[in-house]
């Protein structure tokens, strides 16, 4: 997938009329993992995720987000007035947190806000629901390296998954469903993978309900 697919949304890159309405999640924190987080999402629920160390080049993946979690976002951010003359920064004495952007752009109204923590309860949940987004983008690609290279590592992971999911951590968790289904086919893997495997689908088919 080109960077050009990560930055423009379907409906400018096909030339139909105005651009959706997109809003853009980054955070920076250097020394972590990963050190840089980005997601785009546009009003359709196209959506794009990329996280890496600083200095390697960006590899968005693209992805598209449920109707509800869209919704949400859209939502947190008009009333957030998308993110147009609003102070976000906490003036308390906090630790670097990671410099979190949020930028609504439309056409050619483009507004940002900064902030490394804040008070603020819709753009603290606007944020959370952003790195649910990367968490389950994370769990995605190492569940894809281990189904091809590392099948002893999917227990660990997949119980990182259900602990994710217990805490209500992830965002749209019903993406990892293909990589999910694989799991439970193949008979190569260990069956306490395929267990939990297992689980976690039916966890996600409850939820649905």
């Amino acid at each position: 997938m080109g960077a050009a697919a990560f930055f423009l949304p379907p409906s400018a890159a096909a030339g139909q009329g105005d651009p959706l309405p997109r809003i853009t999640f980054t955070k920076v924190l250097k020394g972590s993992s990963p050190e840089f987080e980005r997601v785009t999402v546009d009003k359709s629920g196209a959506a794009a995720c990329d996280t890496r160390k600083l200095r390697d080049s960006a590899n968005p993946r693209a992805f598209k987000l449920s109707p509800a979690t869209t919704q949400r976002i859209f939502g947190l951010a008009a009333r957030l007035h998308n993110f147009q003359g609003v102070e976000l920064e906490s003036r308390k004495p906090v630790a670097n947190l990671g410099r979190k952007t949020l930028t609504y752009e439309r056409g050619g109204e483009t507004h940002s806000v900064e902030f490394n923590y804040t008070a603020n309860r819709d753009a603290e949940e606007l944020a959370n629901v952003f790195e649910g987004i990367v968490s389950v983008n994370l769990h995605v690609q190492t569940l894809d390296f281990s189904i091809r290279y590392d099948p002893l590592g999917l227990p660990h992971e997949l119980s990182l998954i259900q602990m994710d999911l217990e805490r209500k951590a992830l965002a749209d968790p019903e993406l990892l469903t293909p990589q999910l289904e694989a799991i439970v086919r193949d008979s190569r893997f260990l069956h306490l993978a395929q267990v939990r495997a297992e689980n976690i689908l039916q966890e996600l088919r409850q939820d649905r309900n």
